[in-house]
């Protein structure tokens, strides 16, 4: 007679090896997943560049008849604060009176290094365009003009330039990200001699 033992099978090895492998390996791609989160959001976290106005000049100005034309130029400074190229483009300034438009430009495209500041100037001719009763009979933003020493106070007008710039900045060379800034001032301009008083944005 022949007997035989029963034995308890339990599951293969092999087979719990694999399951710990695979919890393993999920624990390790989380931790990693986690870890590019942190830093992409304290390192390349997209920012928008940062425009700083620094100088306002009118090369050219006359007034006739109660009307105006000139040559606006404006210095600025764009900051790229990110680690990766800003790419700008459709970018423009518009110049504003009393609400209207009077001068337009487009910004030529262009690129910034990372961490790089750009020094840019813009120039272009104003139309004429008829100034209001309150540019020549009442100072819109009356200034002191300094003339022989003398501080005088002159009728002005007042303008308005808008910077607009927009574009891309491409993170570890995959994800592309749209960014923009504008820079607006109102510039006070005397209308004796088209000197500029002083600007705000």
């Amino acid at each position: 007679m022949v007997k035989t033992h029963g034995s308890n099978h339990g599951p293969p090895k092999s087979g719990r090896t694999n399951l710990a492998s695979c919890i393993v390996a999920t624990i390790f791609l989380i931790f990693v997943a986690i870890v590019i989160l942190i830093v992409y959001f304290t390192l390349f976290k997209p920012k928008d560049p940062q425009i700083a106005v620094n100088a306002v000049q009118l090369p050219s100005f006359s007034i006739a008849n109660g009307t105006v034309n000139f040559t606006f130029s404006q210095y600025v400074s764009v900051r790229n604060p990110n680690r990766a190229v800003f790419s700008h483009y459709d970018s423009s300034l518009q110049l504003l009176y009393s609400g209207g438009q009077v001068g337009f430009m487009f910004i030529p495209a262009g690129k910034i290094g990372p961490g790089r500041t750009e020094y840019m100037a813009a120039t272009f001719s104003v139309e004429s365009f008829p100034l209001s009763p309150s540019s020549t009979a009442v100072p819109l933003s009356a200034g002191p003009v300094v003339t022989d020493g003398i501080n005088r106070v002159a009728p002005t007008l007042e303008i308005e330039s808008r910077l607009h710039m927009e574009g891309r900045v491409r993170v570890l060379h995959f994800f592309t990200h749209y960014v923009e800034a504008s820079a607006d001032c109102r510039i006070a301009i005397a209308v004796n001699d088209g000197s500029v008083l002083g600007f705000h944005c």
